[in-house]
C-alpha cells in the first residue's frame, strides 16, 4: 500500500455494502460451492498443497511483517524470497533495480507468465497491538528517523509469491511454459519497477519478456471477496519536489530576505486552481501537496522550501497541463519576488506511472479460474468497481515491452466479523491502508495464495 495512492484501493461504500453482503452469505454459499468444485481435481489438488504449506506461510508473513523495510531497503525481505524460491527450484537473480529479485522456472514449450509481488512498507507506526507488530526504526536518506510498518498489505503480497512459486514448481503436470515471479522493489515512491528495468531486467540479467503479467493487492474488505475487473482501473500518478529558494535571514528584518516559506505557501494555493480552473470538470485529476519542510527556528527565514507534490490524471493531456501549470506558477511567484533567474524554483520530476489498463482476455482468464474457488457474489466485478484514483507501477515492469497484457486484481484480507462490526458501527471500512491499525488477517494468508495459483494456471492456458 507512503502517500495518499493505495488509499484509492478502497472500494466505495456502496461496493463495500455488497462485499459484506457476500460475506453473510457465504455460509450460505458453502453446499454450493462444495458441489462447484468437488469434482475439480486440480482444485483439490491446489487445496492440498497450500493447506500443508499454510502453517509455514503463515510464520513467514509474521517474521516479514515484523521486520518492515522501507523501498530500496528491502534486503531482508530480499534474501527471504531468494532463499525461497532457490529452495523451489527457481534460478534465481538477485540485486535487480538495488534489491529486486527474479526466479524462473521452466516447464516446457508454451507462454511466459510473470507474476509480481512488490515488497516494500510504509513510514507508519504500528497501531494493531499485535504480538508480531512491527517495532522497527530506520533512518531515512534526510537523515531523520522514522517507524515503520507494513500498512498496505506487502507483506501478505511476498507471502503470497512464495506459496504461488512453491505450488507452481510442485504442479508441474498442470502447465507448461516458462513461469517468472519478481520480488519487486520501491512500489510506494513509484519507483521500483522502472529502477528494475532500467538495470537491465531483461537484458543484463537474462529474464525472458513475459507474454503476460499478473499480480494481486491486498484490500481492507472481507477475506473471500475477491475484485476483478477489466479495463482502466487506476490512475497515473507523478511524484514532483519543488524547491523555491529564497535568501535567508533573521526574522526580525524580512525586508532584508527574499522568504521561501511565503513564496511556498502562495504557490500551494495557486496550485489549487489548476485542477479546479483548467481540467474539464467532467474528467478527474487530482493535485495533492503532501508534504511542506522549511525552516527549523521561530525567528529564522531559512534559504529554501520543499514542496511535495502528487498528481493523479487519466488522461495525459490533464497530467501535461497539471505539470506546465506547476511550473508556470513556481515561476511567476520568482518573478513576482525579483529573483535573479539561478534563484528560481527547481522542479525534480521522481517517480511516475501510467494509468493501470487491464486486458480483457487475460482478466477474462483470471475470473475463470477463480470461480473454481469462490461463488460468483463473491467476485466483484466492472460494474461494481469504478476505476480509481489510487495508482500502481506493477504495469511498468512491461509497459515499455512490445508486448504489454497485464491483469491486476485485489483479494480481501479483512476478518469478516471485524468488517462487519465495522459496518454496524456506521464505518466504510474497519481500518485504511497506510493506517497503523492495518490488519492482515492470517485465514487471508492461504486464501490469496490460492487465488494466485488460480489466476496463474489459467493464463497459462492461454495461446503465447
Amino acid at each position: 500500500m507512503k502517500n495518499v495512492r493505495k488509499s484509492a484501493q478502497v472500494l466505495s461504500c456502496a461496493v463495500l455494502l455488497v462485499t459484506f453482503t457476500c460475506c453473510l452469505n457465504a455460509q450460505a454459499q458453502k453446499k454450493k460451492t462444495a458441489k462447484v468444485t468437488s469434482s475439480d481435481s486440480r482444485l483439490a489438488e491446489i487445496n492440498k498443497l497450500v493447506g500443508s504449506d499454510s502453517a509455514n506461510l503463515v510464520e513467514i508473513f509474521k517474521d516479514i511483517h515484523a521486520n518492515p523495510e522501507l523501498g530500496f531497503m528491502e534486503t531482508r525481505t530480499a534474501a527471504i524470497v531468494a532463499k525461497e524460491l532457490q529452495a523451489a527450484g527457481y534460478d534465481v537473480k538477485t540485486g535487480i533495480g538495488i534489491t529486486g529479485v527474479a526466479g524462473i522456472l521452466k516447464n516446457g514449450e508454451g507462454p511466459i507468465i510473470m507474476w509480481r509481488g512488490d515488497m516494500d512498507c510504509n513510514a507508519v507506526k504500528e497501531t494493531t497491538g499485535l504480538p508480531y507488530a512491527s517495532t522497527k526504526v530506520v533512518k531515512r536518506e534526510d537523515g531523520s528517523e522514522s517507524p515503520v510498518m507494513h500498512a498496505c498489505g506487502h507483506d501478505a503480497h511476498v507471502t503470497w509469491l512464495i506459496g504461488l512459486a512453491r505450488a507452481m514448481a510442485q504442479m508441474k503436470n498442470a502447465w507448461k511454459g516458462t513461469f517468472i515471479v519478481v520480488g519487486q522493489p520501491a512500489e510506494e515512491p513509484i519507483l521500483g519497477a522502472e529502477a528494475m528495468v532500467k538495470d537491465g531486467l531483461y537484458t543484463k540479467h537474462g529474464i525472458p519478456e513475459p507474454d503476460y503479467l499478473l499480480g494481486i493487492h491486498s484490500a481492507p474488505v472481507p477475506v473471500g471477496v475477491v475484485a476483478i475487473a477489466s479495463g482502466v482501473r487506476m490512475a497515473g500518478t507523478d511524484q514532483i519536489d519543488v524547491v523555491f529558494k529564497g535568501i535567508g535571514g533573521h526574522g526580525s528584518n524580512p525586508q532584508l530576505s527574499k522568504d521561501p516559506i511565503v513564496m511556498a505557501a502562495a504557490a500551494i494555493m495557486q496550485y489549487q486552481v489548476i485542477v479546479s480552473r483548467a481540467v474539464d470538470p467532467q474528467k478527474a485529476a487530482v493535485l495533492t501537496v503532501g508534504s511542506v519542510q522549511a525552516g527549523s527556528d521561530n525567528n529564522v527565514i531559512p534559504a529554501t522550501a520543499l514542496i511535495k507534490i502528487n498528481l493523479r490524471w487519466f488522461d495525459e493531456a490533464d497530467r501535461n497541463l497539471m505539470i506546465e501549470g506547476i511550473k508556470k506558477i513556481n515561476e511567476g511567484i520568482a518573478h513576482s519576488y525579483n529573483l535573479p533567474k539561478e534563484l528560481y524554483p527547481e522542479m525534480k520530476m521522481k517517480g511516475f506511472a501510467y494509468p493501470l489498463d487491464n486486458d480483457t482476455t487475460l482478466t477474462a482468464a483470471v475470473l475463470t479460474g477463480v470461480r473454481k474457488l469462490l461463488p460468483d457474489n463473491q467476485i466483484l466485478r466492472e460494474k461494481q468497481l469504478p476505476a480509481v484514483m489510487g495508482s500502481e507501477d506493477f504495469h511498468h515492469l512491461v509497459i515499455h515491452n512490445n508486448r504489454k497484457v497485464y491483469c491486476y486484481y485485489n483479494v480481501g484480507i479483512a476478518n469478516p466479523a471485524v468488517f462487519a462490526q465495522a459496518i454496524k458501527d456506521g464505518k466504510a471500512l474497519p481500518f485504511n491502508a497506510h493506517n497503523g491499525d492495518f490488519q492482515v488477517d492470517l485465514a487471508g494468508i492461504p486464501l490469496g495464495t490460492k487465488v494466485a495459483i488460480l489466476g496463474v494456471l489459467e493464463a497459462f492456458q492461454l495461446k503465447k
